[in-house]
């Protein structure tokens, strides 16, 4: 009778939560809306909830749920709550506000029962492990609630813990019991605080995941810190300590060896070939004396380190410009890169993703390292069973290749390879590009000879970034283009087409600017640094020289651009600092486009009495991440800028759009659909029959937009009301419109400006 008593006692507390869980989700319902699979969830959670307190509570003896544990058992009903809302995410939108106060809530509250137990005397065995797996499931459901959104390897948080009691399955000694830890309590509050600031979203993408990637090292630590505590009250059981090391060090040789450079070449079976490199390197660490042996092996592993940073370096230079990493200049672009990311994340976001890297290198290197030389100890202890393994692992990766049963495997030794022979080309390079500077036809033509067909003409250079061949697959840039048509015949303009090949890809637009300016192919940051230190004739030169005024407007530039005076020579440069903007920027646009032309006419095509001016205009709303868009207002609305403020808000943000490849290429069509739509109207509104435009793009969108091995083709379009003005390239073989044909002329860019200069001379 006493048993039948104490086990009914035994339920009165989980059956009391399970019954406030009810209500709550019932609450939940009404407020939100909750779904069938947020019930199912939240209910499913609750049983179990009470089914397993109430076991335990039998297995500790307990008759009921001290003060401390009934904040622990509210804490549960909150994590259940926190579940069902999860669930209820994966069919609509999930009130964040709700799911965020919810989480609080409950990591407020496991700072209080603790402390509630130690004044009330009531601290157990059946409290701790209560609280434990408490705290555990809501990191499992954050986490679950956060992949989607950050990437499903989120959910090793929440796996963590239940992986390590299925181990302990497998191995005993994890069975065992150690003093509890206050560290540990401080690392599953990190986590639960880190994986809550994510589901709020109120922190940038990048800065959020380089605090999940923290969290995730702190709790890796606790874990580790308490499974070494339990091998070591376990007596140190022999082998195992070694035998984990030994496999983890061979794991990540093998990685390093097998990384691929190319995004599109990674897939798990990647890394289920044979390096050779490493069976090479196991048989010289076999022959050679141990001394030898160690130091071949931390030369090895400091060369594997650098060969995967720089394996890496190529995956994101294929990813953003398709091509690999050039180590010779490319490092010139970390400033620029910087700043890049400091407009899209913030500067603060920018430092940390850097920092990141920076420690993520060193660390790479530390462990490669170290880990050649654990493979070097591990073959001198087991040298006979190790021979015969890479005879096996031999004969299964060359056999086949020499019998055409598989393909030959791409070595890691061929990334030192094309490194050395790139490292030879980059230096070659160089001395070709500064005896193509001697070859200059149009160096000393003088003023009057030059550009007489444009005489009289306001000339507009127009760069629309990123406007690549890819853009025009776009129903929305195609709509875009047909309606800019229509604008230029309603205004008595007409327009020629074809495309030019840029010397770059997805970004440092800067290279395709003075290729098309000096006739010259600068496809690297080494040419262009040497470039801008001569007296190259230029485009603006040209124009200058035969007796235009020149100007400059690149509306993100916050700081002087010396390279305008020094090598464009541009009479005037118009940045963000003195074209009277007072309205918000747009991620990386300082400016709306609208805005950019409508102050170029206002400063300088609007003064009376004026000669003709010649214009480099960069257009920038196109420019990535794509996201927040303006849109066009009426040109006399225009202004000081500030009828744009609203704007961002209303359009979607930089971190909704690149979560989804889709929503990426969606944002870049709509974003290069804005810019052309601005030129067209641009040239609509002003009707000035001496207005001429060369539009064109710098460089294709990354890959992402593009995909891999697209061309670097570009649109280029010439814009004019006097027929004269397009019949001088009649014979360049471009289509009439904005819209190139398929099979239209494709130049190097390089080749524009002695055609341009030739053509109007």
């Amino acid at each position: 009778m006493r048993l039948v008593q104490r086990r009914l006692r035994n339920l009165i507390g989980p059956l009391a939560g399970f019954a406030c869980l009810l209500v709550l989700l019932g609450v939940l319902a009404a407020t939100t809306g909750l779904d069938v699979a947020g019930w199912a969830t939240g209910v499913t959670c609750g049983a179990g909830l009470s089914t397993l307190t109430a076991r335990s509570m039998a297995h500790h003896r307990r008759d009921r749920l001290g003060p401390a544990d009934r904040v622990t058992l509210a804490r549960a009903i909150l994590a259940c709550a926190v579940a069902a809302l999860t669930a209820d995410s994966f069919g609509g939108r999930t009130p964040v506000a709700l799911f965020v106060t919810l989480s609080t809530i409950a990591l407020i509250l496991d700072g209080v029962d603790g402390r509630i137990a130690r004044r009330t005397g009531t601290v157990s065995a059946f409290g701790a492990r209560f609280d434990m797996e408490v705290d555990s499931f809501l990191v499992l459901v954050l986490s679950v609630y956060v992949a989607p959104t950050m990437g499903w390897w989120v959910i090793v948080f929440g796996a963590a813990r239940y992986v390590f009691v299925a181990a302990s399955w497998a191995v005993p000694w994890l069975r065992g019991s150690l003093p509890p830890r206050y560290w540990a309590k401080v690392v599953a509050a990190i986590v639960g605080i880190t994986l809550t600031v994510a589901a709020a979203r109120i922190l940038p993408d990048a800065m959020t995941t380089v605090m999940l990637l923290i969290a995730l090292g702190l709790l890796a630590e606790s874990f580790g810190r308490h499974t070494w505590g339990l091998w070591r009250l376990a007596g140190s059981p022999r082998g195992t300590r070694a035998t984990v090391t030994s496999a983890l060090a061979v794991l990540l040789v093998w990685a390093a060896l097998l990384v691929p450079d190319h995004t599109g070449d990674l897939s798990p079976a990647t890394f289920l070939r044979i390096p050779l490199e490493g069976l090479v390197f196991v048989v010289l660490v076999w022959v050679l004396p141990s001394r030898l042996a160690r130091i071949l092996a931390l030369i090895a592993g400091l060369l594997a380190g650098v060969l995967m940073i720089l394996r890496l370096l190529d995956r994101g230079f294929y990813f953003a410009f398709d091509r690999p990493f050039h180590p010779v200049y490319d490092a010139a672009y970390a400033d620029s890169a910087l700043a890049l990311l400091g407009d899209s994340i913030g500067r603060a976001g920018a430092l940390a993703v850097f920092i990141g890297a920076g420690v993520l290198c060193v660390a790479l290197l530390a462990l490669l390292a170290l880990s050649a030389v654990r493979v070097t100890r591990l073959v001198a202890r087991h040298r006979r069973p190790t021979i015969r393994i890479v005879a096996v692992l031999a004969a299964i990766s060359i056999v086949p290749t020499l019998t055409g049963a598989w393909p030959v495997q791409q070595l890691a030794s061929a990334s030192a390879a094309r490194l050395a022979t790139q490292v030879r080309d980059d230096v070659r390079d160089q001395q070709e590009f500064e005896r193509a500077l001697a070859q200059d036809p149009f160096r000393d033509t003088p003023g009057n000879d030059l550009l007489t067909g444009l005489r009289g003409k306001d000339v507009l250079l127009v760069f629309v970034e990123s406007y690549g061949r890819t853009a025009l697959d776009s129903p929305v840039v195609g709509s875009a283009l047909e309606a800019g048509d229509r604008r230029l015949q309603q205004a008595g303009f007409s327009s020629r087409s074809g495309f030019l090949t840029s010397p770059t890809f997805g970004g440092i637009s800067w290279l395709a600017h003075s290729s098309l300016q000096s006739g010259l192919w600068v496809d690297n940051q080494q040419r262009y640094d040497y470039l801008v230190t001569l007296d190259r004739l230029t485009l603006t030169d040209a124009f200058g020289r035969a007796g235009w005024r020149t100007v400059a407007a690149v509306p993100s530039n916050d700081r002087d651009w010396p390279v305008a005076k020094t090598y464009y020579h541009y009479d005037t440069v118009y940045d963000r600092r003195n074209v009277g903007y007072v309205g918000p920027s747009f991620s990386y646009a300082a400016m709306p486009d609208q805005y950019t032309l409508a102050a170029l006419q206002r400063l300088e095509l609007d003064k009376p009495n004026r000669g003709p001016v010649m214009a480099e205009v960069d257009l920038v709303s196109s420019h990535t991440p794509w996201a927040p868009l303006p849109r066009l207002v009426d040109w006399s609305q225009v202004g000081d800028g500030s009828v744009f403020n609203p704007m961002p808000a209303e359009g979607d943000s930089p971190e909704d759009v690149w979560r989804q490849p889709d929503r990426v290429k969606a944002a870049y069509a709509q974003s290069i659909a804005y810019s052309l739509d601005a030129v067209s109207s641009f040239v609509q509104q002003r009707h000035d029959r001496n207005l001429v435009l060369v539009v064109l793009g710098d460089h294709q969108p990354a890959s992402i937009v593009s995909g891999n091995g697209a061309s670097h083709d570009v649109p280029v379009s010439i814009i004019a009301a006097d027929p004269a003005v397009t019949d001088r390239v009649a014979d360049w073989g471009w289509k009439d419109g904005l819209r190139p044909d398929a099979d239209a002329p494709v130049w190097p860019m390089d080749t524009f400006r002695d055609r341009f200069l030739t053509a109007y001379r």
